[in-house]
């Protein structure tokens, strides 16, 4: 049986924040996955060269990140329809990304999320989602039991 949304699709609707250590290994493993093989995602000392403290976590794993957060929230049935993200503060190994989002419009089973990633130096990401939401078919005695 598919499982309703945790929350209904209504315009000014929170959604319940989600918090993200932010390792050093997810930043690694992020950049592997997504065969971003630049060196200030994986390598200090290049990072440092460079002018960062450390290496930092790529577009791609946050983006990611961003749509786990909608997904984890509205099911396995929700469908992302378009993820628009722009990268702010850079997150690094040993800091917690907090994801927060507020639904801004609805049009039937479609809602655009603006989503705000911060971290302790700031905004780290920031954007919106469309994602749809299909209506749980509705369930009688009989197709509860066979589920």
């Amino acid at each position: 049986m598919k499982t309703a949304p945790t929350t209904a699709l209504t315009a000014g609707a929170a959604l319940p924040p989600l918090e993200i250590p932010v390792t050093r290994t997810l930043i690694v493993a992020g950049a592997i996955a997504s065969r971003d093989y630049q060196d200030v995602h994986h390598d200090a000392e290049s990072a440092r060269q460079k002018g960062s403290p450390d290496v930092f976590m790529n577009i791609l794993t946050t983006n990611g990140l961003v749509g786990r957060y909608i997904t984890d929230h509205f099911g396995p049935t929700a469908i992302l329809r378009k993820v628009a993200i722009r990268l702010g503060a850079p997150n690094y190994p040993g800091d917690t990304m907090v994801l927060t989002g507020t639904i801004e419009a609805v049009d039937g089973e479609t809602a655009t999320v603006r989503v705000v990633g911060a971290n302790a130096l700031g905004s780290h990401v920031t954007g919106t989602v469309t994602v749809t939401v299909p209506a749980a078919p509705a369930t009688t005695p009989d197709t509860e039991a066979r589920s």
